[in-house]
């Protein structure tokens, strides 16, 4: 049985619709510390709505959602602000700054939110930057000048700057060939470790799912339906967990497709 001061994050029973949709109905997951759970799933299933809602960019409907075992959807704008404190996140195109050096993206929190002096920042970001295989020189480049993969482990650094207690990482691997995106996955455990931080990581790419996870959950239709070791993830004995980590077209998961 789990202690609740284990818990960094937990959400009970947590429901969202949008019109007549219903994208979260029940979801119910807990994130301890130092952990990195990933939540799989098709498109469309809420995995993103659900990160929405604990960072308060959408409001549940209804449900619970401990930070730290603090109710977050009762907290007033101050201490909302302190919690979001806690958490790094890595976002699925990167969503980097055009306008901005490569430094000043990652930077971005620490001299915008925290107010720190940008000599200060920018000393940080380079030393994140060298956390994530990147040179100094990278730093006075913009977005523009990068490659994919070096665009995504400019976003990693953005992501830990502020040394976070939380990552969200959303599709880490998305657009990335295989190699880079063993890359990404070895820098996304290796940097989490070297934090002592929690994770929680939305994807559908089940390599990158099997490299970073301690545990797997699978949503379906706004809940979870299967969560284990990711050990276990083959064995599962779940009928839906098995078509999607097989990638099979044929099962109980249905996609809306018109037939010709």
């Amino acid at each position: 049985m789990t202690m609740t001061g284990d818990l960094k994050l937990s959400l009970r029973d947590v429901k969202k619709r949008f019109g007549a949709k219903t994208v979260l109905d029940g979801l119910s997951l807990d994130v301890r510390r130092g952990e990195s759970v990933v939540v799989i799933g098709g498109s469309g299933t809420g995995k993103s709505v659900m990160l929405k809602c604990v960072l308060g960019l959408i409001k549940a409907d209804s449900g619970n959602i401990l930070i730290d075992g603090k109710e977050s959807m009762k907290f007033n704008a101050d201490e909302r602000e302190d919690a979001l404190r806690k958490f790094g996140m890595l976002f699925q195109g990167g969503a980097l700054f055009d306008s901005l050096k490569v430094w000043e993206n990652v930077a971005f929190g620490l001299i915008q939110g925290r107010k720190m002096p940008r000599e200060q920042a920018k000393a940080i970001a380079l030393e994140k930057l060298g956390q994530v295989g990147l040179s100094q020189d990278v730093g006075e480049l913009s977005p523009a000048e990068l490659s994919g993969g070096m665009q995504k482990r400019v976003a990693l650094a953005r992501a830990i700057a502020a040394e976070p207690e939380i990552i969200f990482f959303d599709e880490p691997t998305t657009g990335l060939d295989p190699i880079m995106a063993d890359v990404i996955n070895d820098l996304i455990v290796a940097c989490a470790k070297k934090l002592g931080a929690s994770t929680l990581s939305i994807t559908h790419d089940m390599a990158s799912a099997r490299k970073i996870a301690d545990r797997i959950a699978m949503i379906y239709k706004g809940r979870i339906i299967w969560q284990g070791p990711v050990s276990e993830i083959d064995r599962s004995g779940n009928e839906y967990v098995d078509q999607f980590i097989h990638g099979r077209a044929e099962g109980p998961i249905k996609m809306d497709i018109l037939k010709p």
